[in-house]
């Protein structure tokens, strides 16, 4: 590759080509993870479908590795490639409702922010994530769950049809009846397959809530993750509750007496009748909070409620876990390793998904982990670069006492890059054989491997 070459790339790519020269260069690099700090050759930064379509010709012939970046959000750094090319679709942001048909068209490099925007002026949602800056692409290719996962499924249970660039270069659409396997694939599946350029999800029915935190001292952790273990077996599924364990922020609008104690948060959303009432009844069961900020709000205003705790750059290292109960062992080593946690940003969470998830078999797309309960992130933050070693070893430290209690696999956005094989082999259990033999299809080269990368059987 010579300067003619890239030359002749740049001149016929609409959007901007940035290399280490450019001027804009650092600032586009920069990754949301902010321990992780990437090189590319050059940055192709895409306006329409036949900016992604050059690049992916472009970096194939010239056997350049290749990242594909959405809405950037991605932890384990899968955004950028050292000395490769970085196709970025963060331009391409548009979002179509049409309410006649329930459905939503989101561009690739939208946030889930985005879209809740657009979806909310008619009273729906995707079932996404619990953050609003998180990127569309990156989460629903892993599957995606959040506030709407117990009534609605996963993202990827919503998502209808997908526009893809494949490794030839070539574009199709995947759906029920086009390319079935790639959009099977592509439900769970990760970035494996194409460059997906456009998602039609099915919205549904989510504009007022009653959600937001009620936070407990880590002294009554214990109470609380029994009775919320009881609880979930029988919840009804416009009901979700995620529980954390981590620190009060400090700062406004935190009460300055709780500020960086040690808590067990219950995040509350109530998507349905009666929220109040629901709502009130699990207060009475509880122990006193340390303070109460569940109440009636817009359902955009719970997705974004945490954006501000967790700005681009901050310093994560993430270890994640399926999660099918919570023995009262698994509860004390929870708490026990909750207090060793290094920083105030730290944390655990467990997000549920089962309710309408369970509704489909293991086989019925690549997400395979259909009768878990939980989905289990331990993130290990920091603002200072100088912390990542202790960061990273309080949350392998954690990961090892509890993984013993749960199940093999893990989402895959909540494992960074230096899990094994093996690791990824078990998330998708029976389903990785036919996601290979797909990958053989549409990828047989391997192209797109800067992911959590499910290789070509061939």
């Amino acid at each position: 590759m010579n300067a003619e070459t890239v030359g002749k790339f740049s001149a016929g790519h609409r959007g901007p080509v940035l290399d280490a020269g450019h001027p804009g260069y650092d600032e586009a690099r920069k990754l949301y993870n902010g321990m992780i700090d990437k090189h590319p050759l050059m940055i192709a930064q895409c306006s329409d479908v036949g900016d992604v379509m050059d690049a992916v010709n472009f970096a194939r012939d010239n056997k350049l590795a290749v990242a594909i970046r959405g809405g950037g959000h991605n932890g384990p750094g899968f955004g950028s490639v050292d000395d490769g090319l970085v196709i970025d679709m963060s331009m391409m942001k548009g979002v179509r409702v049409d309410p006649v048909a329930k459905t939503v068209r989101v561009g690739p490099g939208c946030t889930t922010g985005d879209v809740d925007h657009a979806t909310h002026a008619f009273g729906m949602a995707v079932p996404f994530g619990i953050i609003s800056t998180t990127g569309v692409a990156g989460l629903t290719l892993s599957g995606g769950h959040g506030y709407l996962s117990r009534q609605y499924g996963l993202a990827v249970d919503s998502l209808m049809e997908a526009d893809v660039v494949l490794a030839d270069g070539s574009f199709v659409t995947a759906s029920e009846t086009q390319n079935a396997d790639l959009l099977w694939a592509l439900r769970g599946g990760g970035g494996n397959f194409g460059v997906v350029t456009s998602f039609l999800f099915r919205v549904h029915p989510a504009k007022e809530v009653y959600g937001g935190p009620i936070v407990f001292d880590l002294s009554d952790a214990a109470t609380v993750m029994r009775w919320y273990r009881e609880f979930q077996a029988s919840a009804p599924r416009d009901f979700c509750i995620w529980l954390g364990l981590q620190s009060v922020p400090m700062g406004e609008p935190f009460p300055a007496e709780h500020q960086g104690k040690r808590m067990c948060i219950l995040l509350v959303a109530h998507n349905g009748g009666g929220a109040k009432e629901a709502v009130d009844a699990i207060r009475r069961d509880l122990p006193t909070p340390l303070f109460d900020w569940a109440g009636p709000m817009p359902y955009p205003a719970l997705q974004s409620m945490f954006d501000a705790l967790y700005p681009k750059g901050l310093q994560w290292y993430w270890k994640g876990d399926f999660v099918k109960s919570l023995p009262d062992a698994a509860i004390d080593a929870h708490i026990e390793q909750a207090k060793k946690s290094p920083t105030g940003e730290c944390l655990m969470h467990l997000y549920p998904i089962d309710g309408a998830v369970h509704d489909k078999a293991s086989g019925d797309s690549a997400w395979n982990c259909r009768d878990a309960t939980w989905s289990m992130v331990i993130a290990a933050i920091a603002p200072d670069a100088n912390r990542a070693p202790e960061l990273k070893q309080w949350a392998r430290n954690y990961w090892q006492t509890i993984h013993p209690y749960d199940l093999d696999g893990a989402y895959p956005n909540f494992m960074m890059d230096d899990e094994a094989d093996g690791r990824l082999r078990a998330t998708y259990g029976d389903n990785y054989p036919k996601l290979a033999a797909i990958k053989a299809k549409y990828d047989p080269d391997n192209l797109f491997q800067v992911n959590q990368n499910v290789r070509p059987s061939h």
